[in-house]
Protein backbone atom coordinates (compact mmCIF):
# COMPACT_ATOMS: atom_id res chain seq x y z
CA UNK A 1 0.00 0.00 0.00
CA UNK A 2 1.11 3.55 -0.55
CA UNK A 3 0.41 6.57 1.62
CA UNK A 4 2.39 9.58 2.71
CA UNK A 5 3.56 7.84 5.90
CA UNK A 6 4.06 4.39 4.36
CA UNK A 7 1.73 3.03 7.03
CA UNK A 8 0.48 -0.52 6.69
CA UNK A 9 -2.81 -1.99 7.86
CA UNK A 10 -2.45 -3.05 11.47
CA UNK A 11 -4.98 -5.68 12.59
CA UNK A 12 -3.44 -6.13 16.04
CA UNK A 13 -5.78 -6.91 18.95
CA UNK A 14 -3.96 -4.42 21.16
CA UNK A 15 -2.04 -2.20 21.39
CA UNK A 16 -3.90 -1.37 18.25
CA UNK A 17 -4.36 1.09 15.41
CA UNK A 18 -5.06 4.74 16.24
CA UNK A 19 -6.64 7.35 13.93
CA UNK A 20 -4.09 9.01 11.68
CA UNK A 21 -5.66 12.41 12.43
CA UNK A 22 -5.03 11.86 16.15
CA UNK A 23 -1.42 10.83 15.58
CA UNK A 24 -0.88 13.87 13.36
CA UNK A 25 -2.24 16.23 16.02
CA UNK A 26 -0.11 14.57 18.70
CA UNK A 27 2.92 14.99 16.43
CA UNK A 28 2.19 18.67 15.84
CA UNK A 29 1.76 19.29 19.57
CA UNK A 30 4.62 17.06 20.70
CA UNK A 31 7.22 19.71 21.48
CA UNK A 32 4.99 22.64 22.43
CA UNK A 33 1.43 21.92 23.50
CA UNK A 34 -0.80 24.95 22.87
CA UNK A 35 2.01 27.43 23.50
CA UNK A 36 2.72 25.98 26.94
CA UNK A 37 6.41 25.80 25.98
CA UNK A 38 6.58 22.06 26.65
CA UNK A 39 5.23 18.66 25.68
CA UNK A 40 2.30 17.10 27.51
CA UNK A 41 4.83 14.41 28.46
CA UNK A 42 6.77 17.01 30.43
CA UNK A 43 4.13 19.04 32.22
CA UNK A 44 2.96 18.72 35.80
CA UNK A 45 -0.27 16.84 36.31
CA UNK A 46 -1.12 19.58 38.82
CA UNK A 47 -0.82 22.33 36.19
CA UNK A 48 -3.82 24.24 34.88
CA UNK A 49 -2.98 23.07 31.38
CA UNK A 50 -3.17 19.38 32.24
CA UNK A 51 -6.20 19.94 34.47
CA UNK A 52 -7.96 21.26 31.39
CA UNK A 53 -6.81 18.22 29.36
CA UNK A 54 -8.21 15.65 31.79
CA UNK A 55 -11.42 17.57 32.50
CA UNK A 56 -12.09 18.06 28.78
CA UNK A 57 -11.43 14.36 28.16
CA UNK A 58 -13.96 13.41 30.83
CA UNK A 59 -16.52 15.90 29.52
CA UNK A 60 -16.21 14.56 25.97
CA UNK A 61 -16.46 10.95 27.13
CA UNK A 62 -19.57 11.77 29.15
CA UNK A 63 -21.14 13.36 26.08
CA UNK A 64 -20.20 10.45 23.80
CA UNK A 65 -21.66 7.83 26.13
CA UNK A 66 -24.39 9.98 27.71
CA UNK A 67 -23.00 9.09 31.15
CA UNK A 68 -25.42 10.15 33.92
CA UNK A 69 -24.29 12.52 36.66
CA UNK A 70 -24.46 9.79 39.32
CA UNK A 71 -21.58 7.90 37.68
CA UNK A 72 -17.92 8.72 38.23
CA UNK A 73 -15.37 8.51 35.41
CA UNK A 74 -11.93 7.40 36.58
CA UNK A 75 -8.69 7.38 34.58
CA UNK A 76 -6.54 4.72 36.26
CA UNK A 77 -3.38 2.67 35.79
CA UNK A 78 -2.59 -1.02 36.11
CA UNK A 79 -4.23 -2.26 32.94
CA UNK A 80 -7.66 -3.82 32.77
CA UNK A 81 -6.28 -6.88 34.56
CA UNK A 82 -5.94 -4.88 37.79
CA UNK A 83 -9.74 -4.62 37.78
CA UNK A 84 -9.92 -8.39 38.23
CA UNK A 85 -8.93 -7.67 41.85
CA UNK A 86 -10.25 -4.13 42.38
CA UNK A 87 -13.81 -5.11 41.50
CA UNK A 88 -14.28 -7.85 44.10
CA UNK A 89 -12.28 -5.96 46.76
CA UNK A 90 -14.49 -2.90 46.36
CA UNK A 91 -17.88 -4.37 45.46
CA UNK A 92 -18.18 -7.46 47.64
CA UNK A 93 -20.37 -6.74 50.65
CA UNK A 94 -22.07 -10.10 51.06
CA UNK A 95 -18.94 -11.83 49.81
CA UNK A 96 -20.75 -13.40 46.83
CA UNK A 97 -20.55 -12.68 43.09
CA UNK A 98 -21.67 -14.46 39.92
CA UNK A 99 -19.43 -14.69 36.85
CA UNK A 100 -20.29 -15.57 33.26
CA UNK A 101 -17.15 -17.04 31.71
CA UNK A 102 -17.01 -16.61 27.93
CA UNK A 103 -13.29 -16.38 27.26
CA UNK A 104 -9.76 -16.17 28.58
CA UNK A 105 -10.11 -12.77 30.24
CA UNK A 106 -13.38 -13.59 31.99
CA UNK A 107 -11.75 -16.84 33.12
CA UNK A 108 -8.83 -14.92 34.62
CA UNK A 109 -11.16 -12.44 36.28
CA UNK A 110 -13.17 -15.32 37.78
CA UNK A 111 -10.01 -16.98 39.06
CA UNK A 112 -8.68 -13.77 40.63
CA UNK A 113 -11.98 -12.93 42.29
CA UNK A 114 -12.00 -16.27 44.12
CA UNK A 115 -9.30 -14.87 46.42
CA UNK A 116 -11.80 -12.43 47.88
CA UNK A 117 -15.14 -14.21 48.24
CA UNK A 118 -17.54 -16.94 47.13
CA UNK A 119 -17.46 -16.60 43.37
CA UNK A 120 -19.93 -18.63 41.31
CA UNK A 121 -19.55 -19.53 37.64
CA UNK A 122 -23.19 -19.37 36.56
CA UNK A 123 -22.67 -19.79 32.80
CA UNK A 124 -19.82 -20.60 30.45
CA UNK A 125 -19.07 -21.50 26.84
CA UNK A 126 -15.93 -23.49 27.59
CA UNK A 127 -17.59 -26.65 26.25
CA UNK A 128 -17.18 -25.36 22.69
CA UNK A 129 -13.89 -23.48 23.06
CA UNK A 130 -15.68 -20.21 23.83
CA UNK A 131 -17.14 -20.07 20.31
CA UNK A 132 -20.53 -18.76 21.43
CA UNK A 133 -22.30 -16.66 24.06
CA UNK A 134 -24.52 -18.79 26.32
CA UNK A 135 -28.21 -18.04 26.84
CA UNK A 136 -28.28 -15.64 29.78
CA UNK A 137 -32.01 -14.89 29.85
CA UNK A 138 -32.81 -16.97 32.94
CA UNK A 139 -29.64 -17.73 34.86
CA UNK A 140 -29.46 -19.09 38.38
CA UNK A 141 -28.46 -15.76 39.91
CA UNK A 142 -27.36 -16.05 43.54
CA UNK A 143 -29.89 -14.32 45.85
CA UNK A 144 -27.08 -12.62 47.78
CA UNK A 145 -24.82 -11.82 44.81
CA UNK A 146 -23.23 -8.39 45.04
CA UNK A 147 -22.80 -8.27 41.26
CA UNK A 148 -22.85 -10.24 38.02
CA UNK A 149 -19.71 -10.05 35.87
CA UNK A 150 -19.25 -10.33 32.10
CA UNK A 151 -16.54 -9.69 29.55
CA UNK A 152 -18.74 -8.10 26.91
CA UNK A 153 -16.51 -8.64 23.88
CA UNK A 154 -14.07 -11.53 23.86
CA UNK A 155 -10.95 -10.46 22.00
CA UNK A 156 -9.33 -13.87 21.64
CA UNK A 157 -12.39 -15.85 20.59
CA UNK A 158 -14.29 -13.16 18.67
CA UNK A 159 -17.62 -13.31 20.51
CA UNK A 160 -19.88 -10.51 21.77
CA UNK A 161 -22.87 -10.19 24.08
CA UNK A 162 -25.54 -8.77 21.78
CA UNK A 163 -28.11 -9.09 24.57
CA UNK A 164 -27.09 -8.32 28.12
CA UNK A 165 -27.71 -11.04 30.72
CA UNK A 166 -30.80 -10.87 32.88
CA UNK A 167 -29.20 -10.17 36.25
CA UNK A 168 -32.57 -10.19 38.06
CA UNK A 169 -31.89 -6.85 39.66
CA UNK A 170 -28.26 -7.49 40.59
CA UNK A 171 -25.51 -5.02 39.64
CA UNK A 172 -23.97 -5.72 36.22
CA UNK A 173 -20.21 -5.29 35.87
CA UNK A 174 -18.74 -5.35 32.35
CA UNK A 175 -15.24 -5.54 30.93
CA UNK A 176 -15.62 -3.56 27.68
CA UNK A 177 -11.94 -3.36 26.85
CA UNK A 178 -12.25 -4.47 23.22
CA UNK A 179 -15.63 -2.92 22.35
CA UNK A 180 -15.41 0.35 24.29
CA UNK A 181 -16.80 3.29 22.26
CA UNK A 182 -17.53 1.06 19.26
CA UNK A 183 -21.30 1.56 19.61
CA UNK A 184 -23.84 3.39 21.79
CA UNK A 185 -24.26 2.00 25.32
CA UNK A 186 -26.99 2.51 27.90
CA UNK A 187 -24.75 3.18 30.88
CA UNK A 188 -27.69 2.95 33.29
CA UNK A 189 -27.89 -0.80 32.69
CA UNK A 190 -24.50 -1.22 34.38
CA UNK A 191 -23.14 -0.61 37.84
CA UNK A 192 -19.56 -0.55 36.59
CA UNK A 193 -17.96 -0.48 33.14
CA UNK A 194 -14.22 -0.68 32.64
CA UNK A 195 -11.84 -0.81 29.71
CA UNK A 196 -8.15 -0.94 29.02
CA UNK A 197 -7.81 1.74 26.35
CA UNK A 198 -5.08 0.14 24.22
CA UNK A 199 -7.53 -1.67 21.96
CA UNK A 200 -9.87 1.07 20.82
CA UNK A 201 -9.10 4.40 22.48
CA UNK A 202 -5.43 5.15 23.14
CA UNK A 203 -1.97 3.88 24.04
CA UNK A 204 -1.40 1.16 26.60
CA UNK A 205 -1.17 2.32 30.21
CA UNK A 206 -4.61 3.80 30.87
CA UNK A 207 -7.75 2.07 32.09
CA UNK A 208 -11.09 3.83 32.29
CA UNK A 209 -13.62 2.93 34.97
CA UNK A 210 -17.20 4.24 34.89
CA UNK A 211 -18.80 3.47 38.24
CA UNK A 212 -22.14 4.32 39.82
CA UNK A 213 -21.57 6.49 42.86
CA UNK A 214 -23.45 4.26 45.31
CA UNK A 215 -20.92 1.49 44.59
CA UNK A 216 -18.00 3.62 45.74
CA UNK A 217 -17.57 2.49 49.32
CA UNK A 218 -15.69 3.80 52.30
CA UNK A 219 -15.99 0.48 54.15
CA UNK A 220 -13.74 -1.65 51.97
CA UNK A 221 -11.59 -4.20 53.82
CA UNK A 222 -9.00 -2.56 56.06
CA UNK A 223 -6.21 -4.45 54.32
CA UNK A 224 -7.09 -2.96 50.92
CA UNK A 225 -4.23 -0.79 49.61
CA UNK A 226 -5.13 2.87 49.28
CA UNK A 227 -4.43 2.82 45.55
CA UNK A 228 -6.91 -0.03 45.02
CA UNK A 229 -9.88 1.84 46.47
CA UNK A 230 -12.21 3.42 43.93
CA UNK A 231 -12.99 6.07 46.55
CA UNK A 232 -9.34 7.19 46.57
CA UNK A 233 -9.50 8.04 42.88
CA UNK A 234 -13.08 9.31 42.84
CA UNK A 235 -12.39 11.75 45.67
CA UNK A 236 -9.31 13.08 43.87
CA UNK A 237 -10.64 13.30 40.31
CA UNK A 238 -8.15 10.64 39.13
CA UNK A 239 -5.27 12.78 40.42
CA UNK A 240 -4.44 11.11 43.74
CA UNK A 241 -1.04 10.33 42.29
CA UNK A 242 0.61 11.08 38.94
CA UNK A 243 -1.78 9.64 36.35
CA UNK A 244 -0.75 8.27 32.92
CA UNK A 245 -0.91 11.84 31.68
CA UNK A 246 0.17 11.46 28.05
CA UNK A 247 -2.08 8.46 27.54
CA UNK A 248 -5.05 10.43 28.89
CA UNK A 249 -4.18 13.25 26.50
CA UNK A 250 -4.28 10.84 23.54
CA UNK A 251 -7.59 9.39 24.76
CA UNK A 252 -8.94 12.93 24.82
CA UNK A 253 -7.90 13.43 21.19
CA UNK A 254 -9.67 10.18 20.25
CA UNK A 255 -12.84 11.34 22.03
CA UNK A 256 -12.75 14.54 19.94
CA UNK A 257 -12.18 12.46 16.79
CA UNK A 258 -15.24 10.34 17.58
CA UNK A 259 -17.39 13.40 18.24
CA UNK A 260 -16.29 14.99 14.96
CA UNK A 261 -17.08 11.74 13.17
CA UNK A 262 -20.67 11.88 14.37
CA UNK A 263 -20.57 10.05 17.67
CA UNK A 264 -21.13 6.42 18.59
CA UNK A 265 -24.17 5.86 16.35
CA UNK A 266 -22.05 6.77 13.35
CA UNK A 267 -19.14 4.69 14.66
CA UNK A 268 -21.41 1.66 15.02
CA UNK A 269 -22.63 2.08 11.44
CA UNK A 270 -19.06 2.20 10.12
CA UNK A 271 -17.93 -0.76 12.26
CA UNK A 272 -20.84 -2.96 11.15
CA UNK A 273 -20.11 -2.13 7.52
CA UNK A 274 -16.45 -3.12 7.94
CA UNK A 275 -17.29 -6.37 9.71
CA UNK A 276 -19.90 -7.31 7.10
CA UNK A 277 -17.29 -7.13 4.34
CA UNK A 278 -15.11 -9.68 6.11
CA UNK A 279 -17.89 -11.95 7.40
CA UNK A 280 -19.57 -12.05 3.97
CA UNK A 281 -16.31 -13.22 2.46
CA UNK A 282 -15.77 -15.87 5.16
CA UNK A 283 -19.32 -17.18 4.78
CA UNK A 284 -18.76 -17.74 1.06
CA UNK A 285 -15.14 -18.87 1.16
CA UNK A 286 -14.12 -22.41 0.22
CA UNK A 287 -10.81 -22.12 2.08
CA UNK A 288 -11.31 -19.84 5.08
CA UNK A 289 -13.76 -20.49 7.90
CA UNK A 290 -14.92 -18.30 10.76
CA UNK A 291 -14.74 -19.95 14.18
CA UNK A 292 -17.67 -18.26 15.95
CA UNK A 293 -21.39 -19.08 15.91
CA UNK A 294 -23.09 -16.44 13.77
CA UNK A 295 -25.38 -15.00 16.44
CA UNK A 296 -22.40 -14.48 18.79
CA UNK A 297 -20.01 -12.81 16.34
CA UNK A 298 -17.98 -9.80 17.39
CA UNK A 299 -17.78 -6.75 15.16
CA UNK A 300 -14.39 -5.90 16.64
CA UNK A 301 -12.44 -9.19 16.50
CA UNK A 302 -12.83 -11.75 13.72
CA UNK A 303 -10.98 -15.08 14.14
CA UNK A 304 -10.74 -17.47 11.19
CA UNK A 305 -8.77 -20.54 10.03
CA UNK A 306 -8.01 -22.55 6.92
CA UNK A 307 -8.05 -25.87 8.76
CA UNK A 308 -4.37 -26.44 7.96
CA UNK A 309 -1.82 -25.01 10.42
CA UNK A 310 0.93 -24.82 7.81
CA UNK A 311 -1.37 -22.98 5.43
CA UNK A 312 -2.33 -20.60 8.24
CA UNK A 313 1.36 -19.81 8.77
CA UNK A 314 1.84 -19.25 5.04
CA UNK A 315 -1.13 -16.91 4.95
CA UNK A 316 0.10 -14.85 7.89
CA UNK A 317 3.57 -14.48 6.38
CA UNK A 318 2.33 -13.57 2.90
CA UNK A 319 -0.22 -11.16 4.36
CA UNK A 320 2.60 -9.42 6.23
CA UNK A 321 4.56 -9.11 2.99
CA UNK A 322 1.48 -7.46 1.47
CA UNK A 323 1.17 -4.79 4.18
CA UNK A 324 -1.46 -6.62 6.28
CA UNK A 325 0.04 -6.87 9.75
CA UNK A 326 -0.66 -8.68 13.04
CA UNK A 327 -3.10 -11.27 11.67
CA UNK A 328 -1.78 -14.16 13.74
CA UNK A 329 -4.38 -15.53 16.15
CA UNK A 330 -3.83 -15.54 19.90
CA UNK A 331 -1.22 -18.07 21.00
CA UNK A 332 -3.86 -20.09 22.87
CA UNK A 333 -6.03 -20.73 19.80
CA UNK A 334 -3.83 -20.31 16.71
CA UNK A 335 -5.24 -19.51 13.28
CA UNK A 336 -5.81 -15.92 12.28
CA UNK A 337 -7.59 -12.93 13.80
CA UNK A 338 -8.41 -9.57 12.28
CA UNK A 339 -9.22 -6.83 14.78
CA UNK A 340 -11.38 -4.15 13.17
CA UNK A 341 -11.27 -1.45 15.81
CA UNK A 342 -12.68 2.04 15.31
CA UNK A 343 -9.53 3.43 13.70
CA UNK A 344 -9.20 0.62 11.11
CA UNK A 345 -10.25 2.26 7.83
CA UNK A 346 -12.68 0.43 5.59
CA UNK A 347 -9.95 0.36 2.95
CA UNK A 348 -7.94 -1.90 5.24
CA UNK A 349 -10.73 -4.47 5.42
CA UNK A 350 -11.21 -4.29 1.66
CA UNK A 351 -7.48 -4.86 1.17
CA UNK A 352 -7.58 -7.86 3.51
CA UNK A 353 -10.51 -9.47 1.71
CA UNK A 354 -8.88 -8.84 -1.66
CA UNK A 355 -5.72 -10.58 -0.47
CA UNK A 356 -7.69 -13.47 1.08
CA UNK A 357 -9.48 -14.01 -2.23
CA UNK A 358 -6.17 -14.09 -4.08
CA UNK A 359 -4.63 -16.45 -1.52
CA UNK A 360 -7.62 -18.77 -1.73
CA UNK A 361 -7.39 -19.04 -5.50
CA UNK A 362 -3.68 -19.79 -5.32
CA UNK A 363 -3.88 -22.35 -2.49
CA UNK A 364 -7.26 -24.10 -2.76
CA UNK A 365 -6.67 -27.79 -3.39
Amino acid sequence: MTNKYDRQYNFSAGPAVLPVEVLEQARDEMLNYQNSGMSVMEMSHRSKTFDNIIKTAEKDLRELMNIPDNYKVLFLQGGASLQFAMIPINLLKNGVADYIVTGQWAKKAYSEAQKYGKINKIATSEDKTFSYIPDCSNLDISPDADYVYICENNTIYGTKFHTLPNTKGKVLVSDMSSCFLSEPVDVTKYGLIYAGVQKNVGPAGVQIVIIREDLIREDVPSWCPTMLKYKTHADNDSLYNTPPAYGIYICGLVFKWLKNLGGLEKMKEINEKKAKILYDFLDNSKLFKGTVEKNSRSVMNVPFVTGDEELDKKFIEEAKNNGLLQLKGHRTVGGMRASLYNAMPIEGVEALVKFMDKFEKENLK
